[in-house]
């Protein structure tokens, strides 16, 4: 299959503050999310894009643009409502702070596979369109460009966390031990006898290998020698 980088948007007003935004509308990245994403630009530059998908909300499109603005090319540029935050419900726009004294709090942390958000979306559903969506979206792009094609999904922290986890064969129980910071690429390659995870939260670092593509087969006894840049 292609290669996906999966990109969780820069940090915004509400994860400066604490606040769980959730899908709400106008919530902008602030300057350090606009510089991490500028970084993250600046990190894939060197790697042909041939897509670069989008949560609909504004911090996810405001990431991409800053990766689009600095492709030589002109990347496809589609929005996904599939990527978009999970829906919270009733704990939509509160502190964290002030969610961690919610009985369901604990349950988040733990078992999350058994968490509905009240008035909003379990996050098994969230794990299973936002990983549908990825796989759909490779397949084309492979189909469409060959198995050596490089494209990018931005989305929100527990998408990419959920996403993540479905493609380390994880229970989603086991999610929140990933980490996803504002601004950082993950990369997963969906091959032939299942996926594999080339990087996580990663917020630095030379990218220009993926311009030649990952290969796929089988998984190297001993580590191999990794991946040389062009």
């Amino acid at each position: 299959m292609a290669t996906v980088i999966l990109v969780r948007h820069g940090r915004t007003t509400a994860n400066a503050t604490g606040l769980l935004a959730g899908r709400a509308a106008g919530v902008n990245l602030d300057q350090i999310g606009r510089d991490q994403a500028a970084l993250t630009g600046d990190r894939l530059a060197a790697v042909p894009l041939i897509a670069v998908v989008s949560s609909p909300l504004e911090r996810c499109q405001q990431t991409a643009q800053l990766i689009l603005d600095r492709q030589t090319g002109t990347p496809y540029a589609p929005v996904e409502p599939d990527l978009i935050e999970c829906d919270y419900g009733q704990w939509q726009g509160r502190t964290l702070s002030d969610l961690a004294s919610e009985d369901l709090w604990p349950v988040v942390q733990s078992q999350p596979s058994a968490v509905v958000f009240p008035g909003g979306e379990s996050m098994a559903a969230m794990q299973a369109r936002s990983v549908a969506a990825i796989r759909r979206h490779d397949a084309a792009f492979e189909a469409e460009c060959g198995p050596g094609a490089v494209w990018v999904a931005v989305s929100h922290g527990d998408i990419i966390k959920s996403i993540l986890a479905e493609a380390l064969g994880m229970h989603l129980d086991l999610f929140q031990r990933i980490t996803v910071g504002p601004g950082s690429v993950s990369i997963v390659r969906y091959g032939a006898s299942g996926p594999s995870v080339h990087a996580t939260n990663t917020d630095a670092g030379d990218l220009s290998w993926l311009s030649n593509g990952i290969h796929s087969g089988d998984a190297p006894v001993g580590g191999g020698a990794g991946q040389n840049a062009p």
